[in-house]
């Protein structure tokens, strides 16, 4: 990655477009739980959503497996996907931003009291 590509987002753009096109060689319940995932781990990101691209492509790997052993979404994935998301971007060490304005917050409060 090059620093033009890298200032303008293109290389991740060039990886979510190959993340679709192997989706679209999923069933259709992978691709609408592949849709759900993506839209709940966004929250994970970071400034650039960089810290996502390799969360996105052990997820989608997952699904690609398991689409080929045969095993449905729910067997895999189980019934909570935001709870699936939230515990895979947990374990990675993603932050919400949540996470990253109550370290903010803490961290200036620390500062006024002096600590």
């Amino acid at each position: 990655m090059n620093f033009w590509e890298k200032i303008t987002g293109s290389d991740m753009t060039k990886e979510m477009k190959a993340f679709e096109a192997r989706t679209k060689m999923l069933p259709a319940d992978y691709q609408a739980a592949w849709g759900k995932i993506n839209e709940y781990l966004w929250a994970y990101s970071d400034f650039s959503g960089r810290n996502l691209i390799p969360i996105l492509d052990g997820v989608l790997g997952l699904l690609e497996e398991t689409a080929e052993d045969g095993q449905t979404v729910n067997e895999v994935l189980g019934d909570d996907l935001k709870g699936f998301c939230s515990a895979l971007a947990g374990e990675e060490g993603a932050k919400s931003f949540r996470d990253k304005w109550r370290a903010q917050l803490n961290r200036n409060v620390a500062k006024k009291l002096g600590k």
